[in-house]
């Protein structure tokens, strides 16, 4: 389209700003029968712990006004499997791979760090850091600006060796200080924004929908907070590639969020309704760029700060 859609995470260059979102799609394979997962930027696994899990009872989704809620509790194989099955098969398929991380313990964190250190096929680490720290009463890490540094600071000295991204929680009253302190602690980047917590009431049995009561609020619904995320985070630190994300469904989207900011973009939610979402969006965003008279993307990143300072310029 005579446009050059490079980008980097960190300081690992990509060919596309769009990647999966960590959870909406496992390791790939459900998405691999709809979409070229080479043409993806990444592909973000579901964040891996140290021990197999088999997650919360159901019900554990429930459909919301433009979204839905969820309380999957990280289930999953545990890192043994996911290093002998998942990213080997990835790797098989040429796809990239942005690899996120749980942990209940800042030592949960370095350990898996240290486990996939030079693992074929992954290009990046993703710190989910909106898990309940077990040590500080079930505090969530992403909620305590000294938490989440510590759990980056014991990522970055296990050196993976790859960009390491911290996926912040929206759910603090001031994300671009956790962001600042999660650079601070050796991020190389940040990925936002994480589902918010919400919750369904079943007006039949007057009881909540999820069994474990609230959940993640995800999708359309979450966007207008997801992109002032990022426009927040921008503007505190403009150095710092933001992976942005939170309801995208179209191309039109994905540029609000490349405007704010964000350097790329995960699409989550609406694979559910649309498995090859996220080769489609990236296609869209190439037209409206090119539309905009954009020659790269790199050009269009953080635009919208700079249009908002010349007119504030303007007016004074």
């Amino acid at each position: 389209m005579g446009i050059d859609m490079a980008t980097r995470l960190g300081g690992t260059q990509i060919p596309s700003p769009v990647l999966t979102a960590s959870g909406c799609a496992a390791a790939g394979r459900e998405l691999d029968p709809f979409l070229d997962l080479t043409a993806l930027g990444a592909v973000v696994t579901k964040s891996v712990q140290l021990r197999a899990r088999s997650g919360r009872p159901t019900p554990r989704m429930a459909e919301t006004p433009s979204g839905m809620l969820n309380s999957i509790g990280l289930q999953g194989p545990g890192i043994e499997a996911f290093l002998s099955d998942d990213l080997p098969w990835l790797a098989s398929r040429g796809a990239r791979a942005m690899v996120s991380i749980a942990g209940g313990a800042v030592e949960e964190y370095a350990e898996l760090a240290t486990r996939l250190r030079g693992a074929r096929g992954m290009i990046a680490l993703e710190v989910n850091i909106s898990c309940p720290n077990v040590e500080s009463r079930g505090e969530v890490f992403a909620c305590d600006p000294a938490a989440a540094s510590a759990v980056l600071a014991a990522v970055r000295g296990a050196d993976p060796g790859v960009p390491i991204y911290a996926k912040l929680s929206p759910d603090v009253t001031d994300i671009a200080s956790v962001a600042r302190a999660c650079a601070d602690g050796g991020a190389d980047g940040i990925s936002a924004i994480n589902t918010l917590l919400g919750l369904v009431i079943d007006t039949e049995t007057l009881r909540p929908v999820l069994s474990a009561v609230t959940g993640g609020l995800s999708g359309p619904a979450i966007r207008p907070v997801a992109l002032r995320c990022v426009w927040q985070i921008h503007r505190a630190l403009p150095e710092t590639p933001i992976l942005g994300m939170g309801g995208i469904t179209n191309g039109a989207e994905a540029l609000q969020f490349v405007v704010a900011g964000a350097s790329a973009v995960s699409v989550g939610t609406a694979v559910f309704g649309d498995p090859s979402a996220p080769e489609r969006i990236g296609r869209e965003l190439a037209e409206l760029l090119v539309r905009k008279g954009f020659a790269r993307l790199s050009d269009a990143i953080g635009f919208a700060h700079r249009s908002a300072e010349l007119t504030d310029a303007a007016g004074t």
